[in-house]
């Protein structure tokens, strides 16, 4: 009997504090994107929020989307340094729609689904955005981009005049304010376009490198090999010296091939007179006077 009644208390006590955990989350800002016919013939939503400053963490956030989507595109949390992180998720589907449950640890989540519910009759586009709040919503901003080649944009509640975008696209911005927790936030986009060209596609083309590199070459810094020319220059001054030295060296170092200056005989005969010397003018060696080839070399004499 007393293990049943401490049973009780403690199963009292706990579900109270269950449900406050759940009710303490809440969401200091949120802003949803509506990108329709964007990068398919979709419509992109994206959820950009951003859990209050006194929300503990860890954290369970639950994000209720349509069932019809199936799995999100994405889900990730924003780290300090604006990296985007993938996060874990489950999903529990209920009916007419899909529940998203990821255990924050920062403050910043991101969720991107398709919803195929973009309804396309002729040139006729209708699409409704249906947010319902399961936490309370410090400010909510719901933003809608115009498609390429789309006319009458129609948006309801409207959302005033567009602004253009640095990507070259209009936005429509519209603030909620700030929805309590059971609140309902519906959007209906309407728009007129005569084809299928997605937005993306009207983007320009970005070169993967600078067109005036078109051999993909980095660009060169002279001051840095400003050190290793000189060095070359040095070094091919040091060589063209040593070369120089050495051939000036050989033209003036005398000859050690004797010139033979033995006087000629008169007769005209091929070989110095009887009596006189005679030198080879291959390898310098000294010959006799009658001698027609040279004793050390075998070469003819010259007369």
């Amino acid at each position: 009997m007393k293990r049943c009644l401490i049973f009780a208390v403690l199963l009292v006590l706990l579900i109270p504090f269950g449900v406050q955990a759940q009710d303490t989350v809440r969401l200091a800002y949120l802003q949803v994107d509506l990108w329709p016919e964007y990068d398919r013939s979709e419509m992109l939503v994206i959820l950009r929020a951003q859990l209050a400053p006194e929300v503990t963490l860890p954290v369970d956030v639950t994000f209720r989307i349509p069932a019809a989507v199936g799995d999100p595109n994405a889900v990730a949390s924003r780290q300090p340094d604006g990296a985007l992180l993938n996060a874990v998720y489950d999903l529990r589907v209920e009916g007419q729609w899909a529940y998203i449950t990821v255990t924050a640890t920062a403050i910043d989540l991101q969720l991107e689904y398709y919803d195929p519910q973009l309804e396309k009759v002729d040139t006729a586009r209708h699409y409704e955005f249906t947010w319902n709040a399961d936490y309370a919503v410090d400010e909510m901003v719901i933003l809608v981009q115009q498609p390429v080649r789309a006319s009458d944009m129609g948006i309801e509640p409207s959302l005033g005049e567009f602004q253009p975008g640095s990507d070259g696209l209009n936005y429509y911005i519209m603030e909620i304010g700030a929805p309590k927790a059971g609140d309902t936030v519906s959007v209906k986009v309407d728009y007129q376009k005569s084809d299928d060209t997605l937005s993306v596609e009207s983007f320009p083309v970005q070169a993967s490198e600078p067109i005036n590199n078109p051999g993909g070459l980095q660009d060169i810094n002279f001051m840095n090999l400003l050190p290793w020319l000189l060095g070359a220059a040095g070094v091919l001054l040091v060589v063209g010296g040593i070369v120089w030295y050495w051939q000036s060296g050989q033209k003036n170092a005398p000859s050690s091939r004797p010139t033979g200056r033995g006087r000629r005989n008169p007769a005209g005969g091929g070989a110095p007179a009887s009596g006189e010397s005679a030198y080879c003018h291959q390898c310098g060696k000294r010959a006799s006077g009658t001698d027609r080839f040279c004793r050390a070399c075998g070469e003819r004499l010259r007369s």
